[in-house]
Order: structure tokens, then sequence, then C-alpha cells
């Protein structure tokens, strides 16, 4: 586990950091560290209707390529920018790669 994560805490980062390290070490097996990850990790953000349009006009993106981007129908996409929907699940999360690293990351 190298990637750099945003703890929910100081302490938090070091319990983290310490069980990363023992994973790396091979003290600590893969579901063990998965564990501690989502332990110490911060939780993906809620994405309201403005924070989606926001993000994919900050994207300069039409709502039908986020939807493949997302790998979700434009229908939904459409269903999240007029506050019928809320996205969650594996979608929140894209959303929020998108967000915090760029297309690029989810491409």
């Amino acid at each position: 586990m190298t990637k750099k994560t945003t703890a929910k805490s100081r302490l938090m980062e070091a319990v983290h950091d310490t069980a990363a390290d023992l994973h790396r070490l091979g003290f600590i097996d893969k579901r063990k560290m998965q564990r501690y990850e989502a332990l110490c990790l911060q939780p993906v953000p809620q994405f309201d209707s403005e924070r989606v349009k926001a993000l994919r006009e900050k994207l300069n993106l039409s709502q039908a390529v986020l939807a493949s981007v997302l790998n979700t129908s434009l229908s939904t996409v459409r269903k999240w920018e007029v506050n019928e929907k809320q996205p969650s699940g594996p979608s929140s999360k894209l959303l929020d790669l998108l967000e915090r690293k760029g297309l690029a990351v989810v491409l």
C-alpha cells in the first residue's frame, strides 16, 4: 500500500502508517490492511446536484460523456443534476476521484 491517503485524524494517520509498514514487511495480509484502510480513511463525500454539475462543468464534459466515464446512464446523470437522485456507491467514489485527481485517473 504505497498510495497517499487522507486519514480521519492524526492518530488514525499514525495507525494507518504503522499498519502499512507492517503490511509492507509481510506481518499484515492484504485483507487485514483493507480493514485498517476502511477504519482509518476519510469516507467518500456526498455529491449533491450542484456539486455534480459543477464538477461536470469544470471538466468540460457533457452529461452524456460524464455518464460514459462513470459507466452509468445519461438519465442517471440528469437525475443527479436535478436532485431527483443522489450518487452512491461506486459512482460516488468515481466522482470523488474525478474531483480530486482529474479525468485522466479514470480513463
